[in-house]
């Protein structure tokens, strides 16, 4: 092995000398640093694998050696030295190292992290980039340290999956997030198969990681991008399905819950004629008691308006830190941390936004702001198409109810069609009506009852720009106290018992035209203010209703009563009363017009005589001398109805006008003496200076006569009240006035 024949020549020898006088790399050995010399020395063993020894020819080859020292009495006598030439297996473990180096350069060179594990599952080797990408040492990996820095929510997962595979001794594969040094996560695919031997059972497992991080993060932005197109795709239907505001919000929100959370949502409208910002819809299941639909907020008060203006999403990630408006701060206190306002804008212009805020903070990114800006966009044709379909349905309902309105009013007789008379005190009224009609000053017409009030009115509206639209009639004294203020505003749906539906008010129905008030003094001194607010703001608010409407109504009102005295009784409004008189007329009663009686009389018996199919030429001349001679406390409404019944009695080509027909016969002591003889008494009558009464005793008279027809009944259908035409408080105001008591004229 030394290279030497004969004992002889290594016997007495300097053993160091010979063999072990140079190190691996060929530097002197000094003895006294020989591990055999040194436990030659200590009278010790010593065991080496890693030194060489030289032959004789001056080659070399490595040797493993033991020394044991030959001791006796404690004295080191020399030692016994065993080697072997370990050349092959130097050889065999430098192939080895030069197989693993080729094997980890080829492991590193994967695009994947490579590992093995042993039969029960834990780690026993990995390539050097796991251990650069985690950061951790090798040991921290082995077994099954590789939970540690797997994700906490896909550990139990893993482990599940790992157990399973075990027991069955199946390939695996598995998702899981693993901790990068810089402490972010990545997802990785584990792949591992088991290696059997000839008996079958696992030996070892080897296995690879592959990042599919961007995978996972491709499908995931896929998958948003499938569930926000589905929810636009939801919102679209809502669109198309719902087209009240609390369910369209409801629709949207809903679909908007799929893909992105939030406490609640909402659209604001801006209202440009107040500079405010009014509260749509309100949906989620944060409940407010400010933030609520119908509330307003004006422009300086809530942050929409920076949405608003800019026509771009405005995030809040910290609402507390980053809150500069009044809103931002109700909402920090209930508890709101973070929010995104989108711009609703239609054709180049803002009409308002979509709110959504969280009690998470900084819970909206960039990203979200991007697609809620695209529903927002679908939001304002919602919106759009909401505001066309009420307005169309708003229009349609006051068309409908306009179109009844009016076939109602060519049921009602009127007094007259046109007025008639060429007076004086006529022709001044008409003269007013052509000075005013053309514009939209509010009107108060005074008159008696049946001066014709209501044509006056109507001839105001006929004359008008105004004439296109309705002229919508309200008697004030005919609504009960109770309906009024929904006869004249509306009520919403449930505003009280009763009310099934939606119902519009006088004045909605006469937006664009003209509305008559006739017997305005009849109204009650709470309608007085609803009704002054109308004609000051140009808006009311239906009962039941927080959100007013606008209008634009002419107003026309009329009055039998002396307002100005009601004024000063406390019984009328002196503010309402100052913004109704901007221009009075005031129409005369039929006894300071007796020249237009003849006018009057013709008209209405052409008329009558048409409706009735009779045939009459004129009027007797005694007939009409009674007719220019009665005082017509009902004015031209008694001169119609009277005429009316002698052309329905009349059964020649001349109108006579028998003494039953006109209530001036007598007093009430000629009413209690037998009949006389309707010929003679007309002679006697026309013969008598004193047969004209007192305006007084004629109007007694006329009412006794209706109280008698009435069987003394004031108010009802069959009333004398409903007979003479008059309110019932008016004529008991009269009847009380006269002395009059309505018990005495029950029949017995």
């Amino acid at each position: 092995m030394l290279g030497y024949n004969d004992p002889a020549e290594l016997v007495g020898k300097n053993m160091h000398a010979m063999q072990h006088h140079t190190r691996k790399d060929g530097s002197p050995y000094p003895i006294e640093e020989c591990p055999i010399y040194m436990g030659f020395q200590k009278g010790e063993g010593v065991h080496r694998d890693d030194e060489i020894f030289w032959r004789r020819d001056g080659t070399s080859f490595p040797v493993e050696y033991w020394s044991h020292t030959v001791v006796r009495e404690g004295r080191t006598l020399g030692a016994v030295i065993t080697f072997i030439d370990i050349t092959e297996r130097k050889q065999v473990e430098e192939a080895l190292r030069n197989s693993e180096r080729e094997f980890r350069t080829i492991i590193e060179a994967i695009p994947a992290f490579v590992v093995s594990a042993r039969p029960d599952g834990s780690v026993d080797f990995l390539s050097q980039s796991l251990l650069d990408y985690t950061g951790l040492s090798r040991e921290q990996w082995l077994g099954w340290g590789w939970r540690n820095i797997a994700h906490p929510e896909d550990v139990d997962r893993a482990v599940n999956k790992w157990l399973v595979a075990l027991a069955g001794g199946e390939p695996l594969e598995v998702e899981v997030r693993y901790r990068r040094a810089d402490g972010k996560y990545r997802w990785y695919l584990g792949r591992q198969v088991p290696l059997r031997d000839d008996k079958g059972n696992i030996v070892k497992w080897y296995g690879t990681l592959h990042d599919i991080d961007d995978r996972k993060r491709a499908e995931e932005a896929l998958r948003k991008s499938e569930e926000r197109n589905r929810s636009l795709l939801q919102i679209n239907n809502a669109i198309i399905t719902n087209l009240t505001q609390q369910a369209l919000l409801h629709s949207i929100s809903e679909a908007l819950l799929r893909v992105i959370s939030f406490d609640r949502c909402a659209i604001t409208l801006y209202q440009p004629e107040r500079d405010t910002f009014r509260f749509l819809a309100v949906e989620g299941d944060l409940h407010s008691d400010y933030f609520r639909s119908g509330l307003e907020d004006s422009r300086n008060e809530t942050c929409v308006c920076w949405a608003f203006d800019h026509q771009r999403p405005l995030l809040r990630r910290d609402l507390e830190k980053e809150g500069q408006y009044a809103n931002e701060r109700r909402l920090v206190a209930e508890g709101i941390q973070s929010m995104c306002v989108l711009p609703l804008v239609f054709q180049g212009k803002s009409i308002g936004t979509l709110s959504l805020v969280s009690r998470e903070r900084d819970r909206y990114s960039e990203e979200d702001a991007v697609f809620l800006q695209e529903v927002a966009n679908q939001v304002v044709l919602a919106v759009q198409n909401m505001q066309s379909y009420q307005e169309i349905e708003s229009l349609k309902a006051r068309l409908e109810k306009e179109n009844v309105y009016l076939r109602e009013e060519l049921r009602t007789e009127h007094n007259f069609e046109e007025i008639v008379g060429n007076s004086p005190a006529v022709l001044r009224a008409l003269g007013a009506v052509d000075q005013v009609a053309p514009t939209d000053a509010t009107v108060l017409i005074y008159g008696e009852t049946g001066t014709g009030k209501e044509l006056v009115a109507r001839a105001i509206h006929n004359r008008s720009a105004r004439n296109g639209r309705a002229l919508v009639n309200v008697n004030c004294s005919a609504i009960s106290a109770g309906l009024v203020e929904s006869e004249l505003f509306g009520h919403m749906k449930g505003a009280f018992t009763g009310a099934l539906e939606r119902r519009i008010g006088r004045f909605e129905l006469a937006h664009g035209g003209t509305i008559f008030l006739d017997e305005i003094g009849e109204l009650s001194l709470e309608t007085q203010v609803k009704l002054l607010r109308v004609l000051q703001e140009h808006e009311f608010e239906p009962v039941g209703s927080s959100h007013s409407l606008r209008v634009d109504v002419r107003v026309i009102a009329a009055t039998n009563r002396n307002l100005r005295e009601a004024m000063q009784a406390g019984l009328f409004r002196s503010d309402l009363f100052y913004r109704l008189n901007v221009f009075p007329i005031e129409l005369p009663p039929l006894r300071e017009r007796r020249s237009d009686i003849p006018q009057l009389v013709a008209f209405s018996l052409s008329r009558f005589c048409k409706r009735l199919g009779k045939k009459i030429d004129g009027v007797s001349r005694e007939s009409m001398e009674k007719l220019m001679n009665y005082p017509w406390p009902g004015n031209i409404r008694e001169l119609q109805n009277v005429i009316e019944r002698a052309v329905i009695l009349s059964v020649d080509p001349t109108l006579r006008l028998d003494r039953d027909l006109m209530p001036v016969a007598a007093s009430t002591k000629r009413m209690e003496t037998p009949e006389t003889d309707a010929a003679e008494q007309r002679q006697a009558d026309l013969k008598s200076p004193n047969s004209l009464l007192t305006l007084e005793e004629v109007d007694r008279n006329h009412i006794l006569i209706a109280l008698q027809h009435a069987g003394g009944v004031v108010d009802g259908p069959k009333g004398a009240a409903r007979i003479l035409n008059l309110h019932p408080n008016t004529l008991r105001h009269r009847m009380a006035k006269l002395g009059i008591k309505g018990s005495r004229h029950r029949p017995s």
